[in-house]
């Protein structure tokens, strides 16, 4: 893995001058966040050597180097689920290579159901921390120490500092925010209704599809990370409606300007 991890690092950096520090990884209907990066440099996915491809209606699949603001970033526009076929080892690819690449601090978002009672549709979650549904481990097999520790530390997978000062970018900017634990399970189904009782039984306020394996991956290499969810549809009794995936993107890109503004100053 080793070996791959450079080669796909290599090539990217014969692409590119710059070598940021701060990563982002956008999901379902939130990429335009890399509309308000300039200086652009954009590499597909598929010219990538040893990347996957993203398969899902509103991933682009881009590598996207930039500036947001004055700070130079490195962006994916669109990322990978375990429920395409990739294996967890694909999955959190891309996560090794950002590293590699001198990446140390990741902020990660997604669109999510939510569960908690007092959530509405168009909330933004800041996670606070995650539980891990995935029925495949990212570290899973022989570990690599030069990628990191056999067993990491996940008690803070999230960054209490990273969280207090997005709150207070929210808090400036009058945007409203709510924070909760976020669960991952593989999809590509939508949950049922016993699903998000079960969810919300076992502690979660909202659930996905990824986020979980990057953040384990990122922390495992040592990098700080930040996670946002878009509530775009609710797992609460008496508010569960069916939900399709288009309807999923119109709703995260109804929000994301608000989740733009935050992550930009954020990373400032």
């Amino acid at each position: 893995m080793l070996l791959k991890i450079q080669e796909t690092a290599n090539y990217i950096l014969s692409k590119v001058t710059s070598k940021p520090l701060t990563g982002i990884i956008l999901g379902t209907g939130l990429g335009n966040l890399v509309t308000q990066i300039t200086d652009k440099i954009e590499i597909p996915y598929e010219t990538i050597p040893n990347f996957p491809v993203s398969t899902v209606e509103g991933h682009s699949g881009k590598l996207i180097f930039g500036k947001l603001g004055d700070v130079e970033v490195l962006a994916m526009q669109g990322r990978f689920h375990y429920y395409e076929g990739y294996d967890m080892k694909q999955v959190t690819f891309p996560v090794r290579v950002m590293y590699a690449l001198g990446i140390r601090t990741l902020l990660v978002s997604n669109a999510s159901g939510g569960v908690h009672p007092d959530f509405e549709i168009g909330d933004l979650m800041i996670i606070t921390d995650h539980i891990n549904l995935f029925p495949e481990h990212p570290l899973r097999g022989k570990n690599i120490s030069e990628l990191g520790t056999r067993f990491p530390d996940m008690s803070e997978a999230y960054s209490k500092e990273l969280i207090l000062k997005a709150k207070q970018i929210a808090a400036k900017n009058n945007i409203k925010v709510v924070e909760g634990v976020y669960v991952g399970t593989t999809g590509p189904t939508f949950e049922t209704p016993a699903e998000y009782r079960y969810f919300r039984n076992i502690g979660a306020d909202a659930v996905g599809m990824s986020t979980v394996p990057e953040v384990i991956v990122a922390n495992h290499a040592g990098m700080r990370c930040f996670g946002i969810s878009i509530i775009t549809d609710l797992g609460v009794p008496g508010k569960i409606v069916e939900v399709s995936h288009e309807e999923v993107q119109i709703i995260g890109n109804s929000v994301q300007p608000l989740m733009t503004l935050i992550m930009k100053e954020l990373i400032q």
